[in-house]
């Protein structure tokens, strides 16, 4: 029978409802976004993937993403959660260094609110146009052929990059550049929006976003800190560097912001500090308080210029998925070559300006470029599959309608 910690059950157990939390959250942070006639789509993709992924996880997902032992994916030997429930199964790999101080359990129904987010990221990007029906099965078929492989490949002890030294505490890979790249294939699949770029299409309702915002930040406690799988100091250091890289993030945001256009904005503000968050997340068990600020800091103005990326290639992301989540995903996965320190966490590496030279840099840049190779590719094929058999986005006029009365019979305002 392994040996648990109360402590860190209970704080785990908070954790994985902070995550869950969420995606509500970033429901109302892309909500608020859109223009009014779609927003009950935006908020019901969003709580819809709660629901699927939820049981996808539960039947067969975690099986792929922590089964067996192999490189490249799991297997069945936990699909409908077999054996989880018993107190003394423990995972692959999760031994020695690694073993875990919560039930096996746990650890599943943690992972599950991190499989539930990433995909939902995607929304973002195919704001007013996806048809709910393609969404659906879009959704169902990446979770299961792109995330849990990836997840195996990084989370995984048994997973080739994982092997190979990459690091990534919480997610940099998995969740955001995993997400970004997809909405990057789904994009250029989909098309632009009816009438972008020359129609004006502001945001509807800011203080929903910057409402989704707050909660975002605070649900990413137990994302990033979460992660550390225990109460322990490392929960502590994650916690902290968290917060202050989107505190950081957002004023570097503003700051070009202001330089750039004459006036830091509300939006900028929100989109500041996730940005923030996306960067840190590869990074927050292996980074000191200091370096967080410098990564912030950095996130907050490359993402923000990176908005400008849609514009030179002509592509459609609706609500900068791919300046925010592809971007800062990079970016964060990228500088913990040159930030990790042992001597936060004797797990990790050391950086670049730690004395580690530059063999972690490579891994993550090797990381990096596999997992936008693999979720391009297989994210490409699954939403042409779905186009060419179902339609991915509505007719012109279900658009000019709005997706909220033509998908859901509703509106949001009265």
């Amino acid at each position: 029978m392994p040996e648990f910690d109360a402590g860190s059950i209970a704080w785990v157990l908070i954790s994985a409802a902070l995550v869950l939390f969420m995606t509500p959250g970033l429901a109302f942070f892309y909500g608020g976004m859109v223009r009014a006639k779609h927003v009950l789509g935006m908020l019901m993709q969003n709580y819809f993937a709660m629901g699927l992924i939820s049981v996808l996880w539960a039947v067969v997902g975690f099986s792929l993403a922590f089964g067996g032992g192999g490189r490249w994916i799991g297997n069945f030997d936990f699909a409908f959660l077999k054996d989880l429930q018993h107190a003394a199964t423990q995972l692959p790999g999760y031994s020695d260094a690694y073993a875990l101080a919560i039930p096996a359990l746990l650890f599943c129904a943690y992972q599950m609110m991190f499989a539930v987010i990433t995909p939902a990221l995607i929304t973002g990007a195919t704001a007013d146009r996806l048809k709910f029906k393609s969404y659906v099965v879009f959704l169902g078929a990446w979770s299961l052929l792109v995330y849990s492989p990836v997840a195996h490949w990084v989370f995984s002890p048994n997973g080739w990059l994982f092997k190979r030294g990459a690091l990534d505490f919480a997610g940099g890979t998995v969740v955001h550049i995993n997400a970004g790249i997809a909405a990057l294939a789904v994009v250029l699949l989909i098309g632009k929006r009816r009438g972008y770029p020359d129609e004006p299409m502001p945001p509807h309702n800011l203080p929903l976003t910057l409402l989704g915002t707050g909660i975002l930040w605070f649900g990413w406690f137990g994302f990033n800190a979460g992660s550390a799988l225990g109460a322990s100091p490392l929960a502590a250091q994650a916690l902290i560097n968290t917060h202050l890289a989107a505190a950081a993030a957002m004023l570097g945001w503003l700051i070009v912001e202001k330089i750039k256009d004459g006036h830091p904005t509300t939006l900028g503000a929100a989109s500041g500090a996730v940005a923030g968050l996306v960067a840190i997340t590869p990074c927050a068990g292996f980074v000191s308080a200091m370096a967080s600020i410098v990564i912030g800091l950095i996130a907050g103005g490359i993402c923000l210029l990176a908005i400008g990326i849609k514009r030179r290639f002509g592509f459609d992301d609706a609500l900068d998925v791919v300046a925010v989540h592809l971007v800062g995903g990079i970016t964060g996965s990228l500088l913990l070559g040159f930030f990790a320190d042992t001597t936060i966490n004797p797990l990790g590496a050391d950086g670049v300006f730690t004395g580690g030279g530059a063999e972690l840099l490579g891994n993550q840049a090797i990381a990096v470029g596999a997992t936008i190779v693999f979720s391009f590719v297989v994210s490409f094929i699954i939403a042409k599959v779905v186009d060419m058999t179902m339609g991915l986005r509505v007719d012109d006029a279900t658009e000019a309608e709005g997706l909220d009365i033509t998908q859901h019979a509703e509106t949001a305002y009265a």
